[in-house]
């Protein structure tokens, strides 16, 4: 049985823009995640540069909160928590895989995410940065470390890698900017959550969005290696013609990588 469904698998959709152009933008986000996550290093190494707002920060916090915030903020921290949302990519890629009848999208969507998971283990434990005060946990104990969030990255790198594998395959410039949008405002927002229920500094949040970048981009150059064509076709972000008689079809929109 296991054979007859490899059998019936389905190749990757081509990529609509050229390999250099993709990994042109995935050096562009490596680059972008790793500055941001130094930078973020070197502030509480140094408690200089926006380490400094981490304690004012997180007192706004904790004078910010209400029942409402609070019941909306604790319920996307828990579906968002690196356990679930590992179970959960893992039940969505399995259903992608079978929907579709396609392996290598969804398997670059949890080779992304076991990544990020291995990369923010270490980092926590090279780093050994301490959590908050216990007192201003709002969902009880929480002994593991707190540079970066792993919520953050798990959610970061899940939704900005799942939005690359489908708008890279197809849609318009205006769905690629409103799905990376998207993508890059829900990982704010658990960041959020993670800084209010009192579990993160600051700079533990804005450093675990340079490492969910850096890791995406990982996705993007292996996706773009194994399937990106040497020839420029149509795509938004190269900004040349078409020169395929499969590109050139009027009818077929331009997308984003």
């Amino acid at each position: 049985m296991i054979f007859a469904l490899v059998a019936r698998l389905r190749p990757a959709p081509p990529l609509r823009a050229s390999q250099h152009v993709l990994f042109g933008w995935a050096g562009a986000l490596l680059v972008a995640g790793d500055a941001v996550f130094w930078l973020m290093f070197a502030a509480i190494q140094s408690d200089s540069g926006l380490a400094a707002m981490d304690g004012p920060a997180h007192s706004l916090m904790l004078e910010s909160r209400n029942p409402a915030a609070t019941a909306f903020l604790a319920g996307l921290t828990i579906v968002t928590a690196p356990e679930i949302l590992t179970v959960i990519g893992a039940v969505f890629a399995l259903a992608w895989a079978v929907w579709k009848r396609e392996l290598w999208r969804p398997a670059v969507l949890m080779g992304a995410m076991v990544l990020a998971v291995v990369v923010t283990t270490l980092i926590k434990q090279l780093v050994s940065r301490s959590r908050p005060p216990s007192a201003d946990f709002l969902l009880g104990p929480d002994d593991a470390l707190s540079f970066p969030s792993g919520h953050t990255v798990g959610i970061g790198v899940f939704t900005v890698v799942l939005a690359y594998l489908v708008l890279s395959r197809s849609g318009t410039r205006t769905t690629a900017v409103l799905g990376f949008s998207a993508a890059l405002a829900l990982t704010a927002l658990v960041g959020l959550s993670r800084l209010y229920l009192g579990y993160h500094w600051l700079t533990d949040v804005v450093a675990s969005l340079g490492v969910a970048l850096a890791v995406a981009a990982v996705a993007m150059f292996t996706d773009a290696a194994r399937h990106g064509s040497a020839k420029s076709r149509s795509g938004t972000l190269s900004g040349r013609a078409p020169n395929s008689s499969q590109d050139a079809d009027p009818s077929a929109p331009d997308a984003l990588p």
